[in-house]
C-alpha cells in the first residue's frame, strides 16, 4: 500500500480506536475494498493527518458536517471517537448548537438524540 494509505490507517486508528478499525478491516469484500483504501487516503491520510487543526477541533466540524447534513449513520462513531480525540461532551453540545442554528433544530434534535444514547451506551455521565 501507499505511504498515504499507511499514514492514514495510523491516523484511523487513532481517532476510531484499533477494534473498530480491526472489524471494519475483517468485514471489507473486494467489491469494497476501493472505497475503503479511498476513504483511508483521502479522508485519514490526506484530511484527518494535517496539522493545521488539533484533533479536538477536526472531530467537533466533522460532527457538525455529519449532522447539519443529516448523515446520522455515521455519528454515534464519531461521537465515540471523541474519547481519542479529545472532545468533551460539552464541546458536542456546543456543536449541535450551532447545527441548530445554522442547519436546522431538527437535525440537531435528531443528532443530540444519538449523542445522549451513544454516551450512555459508553457510560459517559452527562
Amino acid at each position: 500500500m501507499s505511504e498515504r494509505y499507511e499514514k492514514g490507517m495510523r491516523m484511523r486508528r487513532k481517532v476510531l480506536g484499533d477494534a473498530y478499525v480491526d472489524a471494519a478491516e475483517a468485514g471489507k469484500s473486494g467489491f469494497d475494498e476501493a472505497f475503503q483504501q479511498l476513504i483511508t487516503e483521502a479522508a485519514w491520510g490526506s484530511l484527518w493527518a494535517r496539522d493545521s487543526l488539533p484533533l479536538r477541533e477536526r472531530s467537533m466540524l466533522t460532527i457538525a458536517l455529519l449532522a447539519a447534513g443529516g448523515n446520522f449513520d455515521e455519528l454515534a462513531l464519531h461521537i465515540r471517537a471523541t474519547a481519542n480525540t479529545g472532545a468533551s461532551p460539552a464541546d458536542v453540545m456546543e456543536t449541535l448548537l450551532h447545527v441548530a442554528i445554522y442547519a436546522g433544530v431538527p437535525k440537531a434534535n435528531h443528532a443530540l438524540k444519538i449523542a445522549r444514547q451513544t454516551y450512555e451506551e459508553l457510560g459517559v455521565e452527562l
